[in-house]
């Protein structure tokens, strides 16, 4: 049991979590034993996203003033609550992949960008591209766009010199 002082200390150390974080997700882990929640829990700290089980009063308090205050009615029963601050897609996907096993853990809400994300919102959030998928497409993209200029640049002279070359060799042949 908390005593006042280390209850503040966790309200002020979620508080700036919350604020620190790109999404929060909220779930119920009722249910799940210690072994599929240490795996859950390395699933996410893999991809350096971090999982907590806090209780409701102090998430409500901590909440307060952030993008997590959204999820406030869904503040019933025993939760976790699961923060990124780098990549919004690597919770949902890994908490939906989960959830797919493991029936017992129920993602009830999350919070990004100041909007409120239903369950199915946090599903076609995890279908989608991770960063480092999306940023790879675009360093390809930057440079594709270049590529194909000097290509279209090369053709001007390219064409001018085999025009050249014709008239050179007609000129030989007559």
């Amino acid at each position: 049991m908390l005593n006042i002082t280390q209850k503040k200390e966790q309200v002020e150390r979620l508080a700036k979590e919350f604020s620190e974080s790109e999404i929060t997700i909220l779930v119920d882990y009722k249910g799940l034993d210690v072994l599929k929640m240490t795996d859950l829990r390395s699933q996410l700290r893999n991809e350096g996203v971090r999982m907590e089980v806090v209780k409701n009063t102090l998430l409500e308090r901590a909440s307060e003033g952030t993008d997590a205050a959204l999820m406030k009615d869904f503040y019933k029963g025993p939760n976790a609550i699961v923060f990124s601050k780098d990549d919004p897609v690597a919770p949902a996907r890994i908490l939906a992949n989960f959830a797919k096993d493991n029936d017992k853990l129920e993602i009830k809400a999350g919070a990004l960008s100041g909007q409120l994300l239903t369950l199915e919102a946090i599903k076609h959030l995890a279908k989608m591209p991770s960063k480092e998928e999306l940023l790879t497409k675009l360093v390809y993209t930057l440079n594709a766009v270049p590529t194909s200029f000097v290509n279209v640049l090369s053709g001007v002279p390219r064409s001018f010199v085999n025009v050249l070359n014709a008239i050179k060799d007609q000129k030989e042949a007559a």
